[in-house]
């Protein structure tokens, strides 16, 4: 199964929708399933600078008294889930070269470990995800080789991302055609993952007994 998730990794709401998700699809793992995740780039803020500023005060520009107490739910929840939000330490930053080494990562086999890290670095750790240097020491860390390639890979998901009317996220992409919007509860996660795999024939077999005796293609020693 293929699965894409439109996240921009200054988004509470992205990184608590990745846990969860993660999750789901361990669990179908589990049974038997396969799921192959591609992160895909979406910005809440393209015009925001790679400079940095506190983030406190730049929520507070956009929605006024109720941002601290916006900022309190999400963090309520994300502690829930066993994640660290430090929003005062947060720094407010443009992603694309973030979601650029995503990409370079992603074809190296990283892409979702990348994410995972970028997300830590803005949320848990107070750091610039603008910044080159920050940057190369993540990627570095993760094991991912920037090749400074990447850009225009970018771009055209932004725009795809546009083509199809995203206009917020985290959302997850089935099969190019199933989608499911927000952070959703593990369990919901689970169910769309299941829903998906019986639409398209992708649903594992359930193993009902410990295996016994039998005969493997070919041969069967008796």
């Amino acid at each position: 199964m293929k699965v894409e998730i439109f996240s921009d990794v200054v988004c509470p709401w992205c990184y608590i929708g990745h846990v969860r998700f993660a999750r789901a699809a361990e669990r179908f793992r589990a049974k038997g399933g396969t799921i192959e995740v591609t992160m895909r780039p979406y910005q809440l803020n393209p015009d925001a600078s790679s400079d940095g500023e506190p983030v406190i005060p730049a929520l507070e520009r956009k929605f006024g008294p109720d941002a601290r107490q916006m900022v309190e739910r999400v963090v309520g929840v994300a502690t829930a889930e066993g994640l660290e939000l430090n929003y005062d330490q947060a720094v407010n930053a443009a992603t694309f070269e973030a979601h650029r080494l995503i990409e370079v990562a992603t074809r190296q086999g990283l892409g979702k470990e990348m994410a995972e890290r970028l997300f830590r670095a803005y949320f848990t750790e107070g750091l610039n995800v603008a910044d080159p240097g920050v940057l190369d020491a993540l990627a570095a860390e993760v094991g991912v080789r920037d090749s400074g390639e990447g850009a225009e890979e970018v771009r055209e998901q932004l725009a795809r991302a546009r083509s199809l009317g995203i206009s917020g996220v985290p959302l997850f992409l089935f099969e190019g055609k199933y989608a499911v919007s927000g952070a959703q509860p593990e369990d919901a996660f689970a169910a769309a993952i299941d829903e998906v795999a019986e639409r398209t024939g992708q649903t594992p077999i359930t193993t009902l007994a410990a295996p016994a005796d039998g005969c493997d293609d070919g041969y069967c020693a008796v």
